[in-house]
């Protein structure tokens, strides 16, 4: 099996074409589960060599005893599965192959060495296109973290809590155009309350891997983009393209308070008391221990009206505090007047205002 591997004639493809390509057909991840599980490459699905455990081992092995007890320790572990995993391929491509425009396999593991060159050997003799991600995961990682460096032309979708941007955003990719959507990516509605209702949050690397590939996609395009703070949730967007994102034109969505407030009471006042509370208590040191207190205890009360017009008005205040604080805002800012959050009327007031053609 050691001889084979390195003569078998399995083709390997640098990042910049993998990408492109492996859209097409079946992109698998043959790393450990925890890996995987970690970050991987969008859309990838798991087929992993060996278990974290296994891995382990082997990992250790090679790094005390060399590379062909390694092989051998691994082939004890993986050769048992051989059989297990070209069924396991043969059910992914049953299930996928309606939205496949080839049935070509892409490999990746680590550094794109001895797990996926064993998996691509196997499918290879079995009968599959097989072609393997020169680098790895690895290879990845760099050409993601390289996304964020170059420079983009947007549209940043502004505007207070309870302005329905998100929505906004939804309408516009409706029509076919391009829009990049951090909330969705980042499992996360950026404020305080913004993890209720929604999934746990991907890891740091996982949300970068994301957004690199969007960005990836709309290289060419000017996208819309919502506005949005540094940090989303847990989540960082990477600094080289929040500072690219901060001297994009800004559509300021203008929306009465009172209407704003009448948004938020629809999407956050049947949450339960507590987890509110503990929202409220999160962001205590920026909100002062008085409106602190008054906002809980109007919680508390079942005012949900009065509670929330307290953080509404707080984070009004600071997020008209990170707009001016962008460089050029005069130049860059664009209000769009709208009397309530109705998505349909909004859409066509910024179809109205922007230069693309909407």
């Amino acid at each position: 099996m050691y001889v084979a591997l390195w003569l078998m004639p399995i083709k390997k493809i640098a990042i910049k074409d993998f990408i492109e390509q492996a859209s097409k057909g079946i992109l698998l991840d043959v790393r450990s589960p925890g890996e995987y599980l970690h970050a991987q490459i969008p859309g990838a699905i798991s087929l992993p060599v060996f278990t974290d455990d296994e891995r382990k081992v082997v990992g250790t092995a090679y790094k005390q005893q060399g590379r062909q007890p390694a092989i051998k320790l691994g082939i004890d572990y993986w050769g048992a599965k051989m059989k297990t995993t070209i069924e396991e391929v043969e059910k992914i491509i049953a299930k996928n192959a309606e939205q496949l425009s080839e049935q070509t396999i892409y490999l990746y593991c680590w550094r794109g060495g001895m797990r996926s060159a064993a998996v691509a050997w196997l499918l290879d003799l079995y009968g599959y296109n097989v072609c393997l991600l020169t680098g790895g995961y690895k290879a990845y990682r760099t050409w993601a973290l390289l996304q964020f460096q170059k420079k983009y032309e947007c549209n940043i979708i502004a505007g207070y809590t309870g302005s329905g941007k998100t929505e906004l955003l939804h309408r516009l990719a409706q029509y076919h155009l391009p829009t990049i959507c951090l909330e969705t990516m980042a499992r996360h509605k950026g404020s305080a309350f913004g993890g209720f209702n929604q999934p746990p949050q991907p890891s740091q690397e996982m949300f970068e891997n994301i957004l690199a590939l969007a960005l990836h996609k709309n290289e060419e395009k000017i996208f819309f983009i919502e506005d949005e703070s540094k940090r989303i949730g847990a989540l960082n967007i990477p600094n080289e393209f929040w500072q690219t994102m901060r001297a994009q034109p800004v559509y300021f969505i203008e929306i009465p308070f009172d209407e704003r407030l009448a948004y938020i009471l629809k999407e956050y006042g049947t949450l339960n008391k507590e987890a509110l509370q503990t929202a409220i208590l999160r962001i205590k040191k920026r909100l002062g221990p008085q409106e602190t207190k008054t906002a809980i205890q109007h919680l508390e009360e079942g005012n949900y009206k009065d509670c929330f017009k307290i953080l509404l008005h707080y984070y009004d205040k600071y997020y008209l505090k990170a707009l001016n604080n962008r460089e050029n805002i005069t130049l860059l800012l664009n209000k769009i007047e709208c009397q309530t959050v109705d998505t349909i009327s909004n859409f066509e007031k910024l179809r109205l205002c922007t230069t693309v053609n909407i």
